[in-house]
């Protein structure tokens, strides 16, 4: 049979599967923290038709292509503010960690379109904690609460806190008042309650997508350990903000277009050479 044949199959299978991540990166155009996968072939053995002598080089002909592997884009997405108090985005390099109370795995993710529990602690819609550092607990992931009333630390005598913000850095600050009557001159300073961390990864492209907008497969990626957002390269928290998915509609539409007359093409090699088989076959009339 001719290898053409193998050759057009195999081209369309892999069309087939560029198509699909196509298909879903379009679909997720606008999911928070998407990111944007890739499609990439690699061609399969070669057979060698003659050997290499010192007057030429070996003859070879391709059986075809196959999927090598489907990669995600971690490009920066587009940061659009938002004004809702547990929204955040990371600008530049790194990941908020999220941890599942009902097995302790913990996952990655780049949405941070997260809200607070009935007991004030930060999660994702899935009810996952968000991870960081409190104060007295240096170096130790722990779940991330917000409240106006702390335990630990406590508020600072004869003061009240009546607003929290989160900075670049991911501090989580709560803005006091003095409740002392006439209060004093100097406002009392703002206290830290927490910080909100951003992990980084010696590889990337060792996660695994798993749903939800969050990432698998940690260790396989190589954590370089979760710190302070702005330090060692890790990227900015952006307050009451959301990261858009990082899908360039041009560049997907373009890749449709190409793998969509790849397919036609590799159609083509099949119906051409059924039709020189059919000439075969006819030689016999």
């Amino acid at each position: 049979m001719l290898r053409s044949l193998n050759s057009g199959i195999s081209g369309l299978r892999f069309q087939q599967d560029k198509l699909d991540v196509i298909g879903n990166n379009i679909a997720n155009v606008n999911t928070v923290g998407f990111r944007a996968g890739r499609a990439q072939g690699v061609d399969v053995f070669s057979q060698r038709l003659s050997e290499f002598s010192t007057n030429s080089s070996a003859s070879q002909i391709g059986s075809g292509v196959s999927l090598a592997s489907v990669s995600s884009s971690f490009a920066q997405g587009n940061i659009d503010a938002t004004g809702q108090p547990y929204n955040m985005a990371i600008d530049g390099s790194g990941f908020f960690i999220v941890r599942d109370t009902s097995n302790n795995a913990t996952y990655a993710t780049r949405a941070g379109d997260f809200r607070a529990d009935a007991n004030g602690f930060l999660t994702t819609t899935e009810g996952m904690r968000v991870q960081g550092e409190i104060p007295g607990s240096p170096g130790v992931s722990s779940d991330i609460k917000i409240t106006l009333i702390p335990t630990a630390p406590a508020l600072p005598a004869d003061t009240e806190a009546v607003s929290w913000r989160i900075e670049s850095n991911g501090d989580v600050m709560l803005t006091l008042r003095s409740t002392l009557v006439p209060p004093p001159a100097t406002p009392p300073d703002p206290l830290k309650i927490a910080q909100i961390q951003v992990q980084k990864f010696r590889d990337i492209n060792g996660l695994s997508k798993v749903g939800n907008n969050r990432f698998g497969n940690l260790a396989a990626a190589g954590p370089v350990g979760l710190g302070t957002a702005g330090q060692a390269g890790r990227g900015q928290v952006r307050w009451q903000s959301l990261e858009q998915a990082n899908v360039d509609l041009a560049t997907q539409f373009t890749d449709l277009m190409v793998t969509q007359r790849g397919y036609q093409a590799n159609a083509k090699i099949i119906t051409t050479s059924d039709e020189i088989l059919q000439e075969l076959i006819n030689l016999k009339r």
